[in-house]
């Protein structure tokens, strides 16, 4: 089942955008059957979980970490991680790029921008992102790459709002692409859209989709809350 909803979700992507085959919660046995269909992008939300997943499973994978980061968690990872997409404030980018100095590689990253209309999400706004980029200490980071954005829309049924949304981001991303790294080619990624709204999200310019439950099912947790 795990191989055909890939192979269902893959006939949908537009040309350029890239599946995160989103396995937070979900058993290696899982992953596994998702990397035998060809899967080589996987996003967890849990920093020792991730860990111990990159540790069982093939190693030409790539690990998104796709939650709220712990600047205490960041070292778990820092050693492997291929991409953070969730960047929302400077102490956190502080860690991370010492943590990389640590292991001698430069951990590609996305900021965070709060998009919906939900308090429970984390993310920067364009005034905190600017104090950021222009801060001193951003400025001497020489192990953290920011490639780019990411965002999650709000939970709802309204299109119009979560179509909305996506384009703000999009916004911002051009925004940011013109203003901070019009240099930088690496700066190209909009990380939006999950299973329920990544098809609105393509269409808004996404170029990471991060599609959980559509690949794996319900997640465990949603399973109990039933």
């Amino acid at each position: 089942m795990i191989a055909q909803n890939i192979e269902d979700v893959k006939k949908t992507l537009k040309e350029g955008v890239r599946l995160v085959a989103v396995s937070k919660t979900k058993p290696v046995e899982d992953l596994q059957q998702a990397y035998m269909a060809g899967m080589r992008i996987f996003g967890e939300n849990k920093a020792i979980e991730m860990q111990e997943k990159q540790q069982a499973l093939p190693k030409d994978i790539a690990w998104h970490f796709i939650g709220h980061l712990q600047t205490n968690k960041v070292k778990y990872i820092a050693p492997f991680v291929s991409l953070i997409h969730s960047v929302d404030r400077l102490d956190l980018l502080e860690v991370i790029n010492k943590e990389a100095q640590k292991n001698r590689r430069i951990i590609p990253c996305l900021l965070q921008f709060h998009i919906a209309q939900e308090d429970t999400k984390f993310g920067l706004n364009l005034s905190s992102v600017k104090e950021l980029l222009e801060s001193e200490a951003y400025k001497k980071m020489e192990n953290v790459r920011i490639d780019g954005v990411m965002g999650m829309a709000t939970n709802t049924d309204d299109r119009v709002q979560i179509r909305t949304e996506f384009a703000e981001l999009k916004k911002i991303y051009s925004y940011l692409q013109q203003t901070f790294f019009k240099e930088q080619a690496s700066f190209k990624e909009i990380s939006m859209g999950m299973s329920d709204d990544y098809i609105l999200a393509m269409e808004e310019g996404a170029t990471l989709v991060r599609v959980g439950s559509a690949i794996f099912g319900a997640r465990n947790y949603e399973k109990k809350s039933l």
